[in-house]
């Protein structure tokens, strides 16, 4: 018997979100079994020629599938769909769904937030705490040698030319008010720290809800930040928001922290700062992706790096999965 139930999803999608997929059909089944469809890593076919019986299924979920308005039309008996076509699945096709919703089905969206904003922001916190107490440098000294253990100050790891210690008491300074930059900026401030953000499209209870203050101008944001954190999502709106004028303005020794885009901020200043030992860095994007292994930011005394991976974990595969499931009648 055809299970009337169809989660359809691409390998593409799979090698971002490995474990989503398997999740929302546990999720879903809470409306009815779901034939889960793999496709092969080859595959180059549309949707209908993935499914065996398009005309009997009632409720369909497509994984970065590749989908047109004639693959719809065979799909007679379906009620309700979520149709994600690239390897995020979160962009809305604008023609299919108007197919749907003048057949009468009910076609959902994501909402593309929220979904991997607990992972970014706790994996931001520990770029802080990494960069302010040099833990990958020193993890990595003490596999070569045992100099690090012969301390010269007293077990003293720190390095005082940064901003350095606690994350208690630190200025910290942030662009954005946003899922993930609310969440980061609530952990700060339960640390201890005094956070204040610019972010002149969020409303008051933001600010209040992260236990932070507003800043009106970014001006005045940058210019005693000790960690600073530009924490927006990358639009035409905000690249480069963070000019190259604003990066001359921090402070020397402070600590900047990238876990949203690089391009936010001119790169080209933000590079020359840090190589120049004016500025620590601790970041999980870059300008260039992957970073070339010639390229002067790795390895440095002040860069801590990982490689744009923030906001993957499984957690954050869950959430996807249960943001589109949550939708379903």
């Amino acid at each position: 018997m055809t299970i009337p139930n169809v989660i359809v999803v691409h390998p593409s999608f799979e090698q971002v979100w490995p474990y989503t997929a398997d999740r929302l059909r546990q999720l879903l089944g809470r409306v009815g079994d779901f034939e889960l469809i793999r496709l092969p890593r080859n595959w180059i076919g549309t949707l209908a020629e993935a499914v065996a019986e398009p005309e009997k299924v009632t409720r369909l979920v497509t994984l970065a599938v590749p989908v047109t308005t004639s693959c719809l039309d065979k799909f007679t008996s379906l009620r309700e769909a979520y149709i994600g076509t690239d390897n995020y699945a979160v962009w809305r096709p604008e023609e299919l769904y108007s197919q749907l919703k003048d057949r009468g089905v009910s076609a959902y969206v994501h909402p593309s937030e929220g979904y991997w904003g607990q992972s970014v922001s706790e994996f931001a916190l520990g770029l802080t705490i990494c960069a302010l107490r040099r833990i990958p440098q020193t993890h990595h000294e003490i596999i070569a040698s045992q100099q690090p253990w012969k301390y010269e100050y007293q077990q003293f790891g720190d390095d005082p030319r940064f901003v350095n210690g606690t994350v208690e008491g630190k200025r910290v300074r942030i662009v954005g008010a946003g899922n993930i930059a609310s969440r980061y900026a609530s952990f700060v401030n339960m640390l201890g720290a005094d956070v204040a953000v610019w972010d002149p499209y969020a409303a008051e209870p933001a600010f209040h809800r992260a236990g932070s203050r507003k800043e009106w101008y970014l001006e005045r944001l940058v210019q005693d930040a000790e960690i600073f954190v530009p924490m927006v999502p990358l639009t035409e709106g905000t690249k480069g928001i963070v000019t190259a004028e604003h990066i001359r303005m921090l402070p020397q020794g402070c600590i900047v922290v990238l876990a949203t885009r690089a391009g936010i901020c001119d790169t080209e200043e933000l590079r020359r700062r840090v190589l120049a030992d004016e500025l620590s860095l601790a970041a999980d994007v870059f300008d260039i992706e992957p970073l070339p292994l010639d390229d002067p930011l790795l390895g440095r005394h002040n860069v801590v790096h990982t490689p744009h991976n923030a906001g993957r974990t499984k957690e954050a595969n869950f959430k996807w999965a249960e943001i589109v499931a949550a939708q379903f009648k």
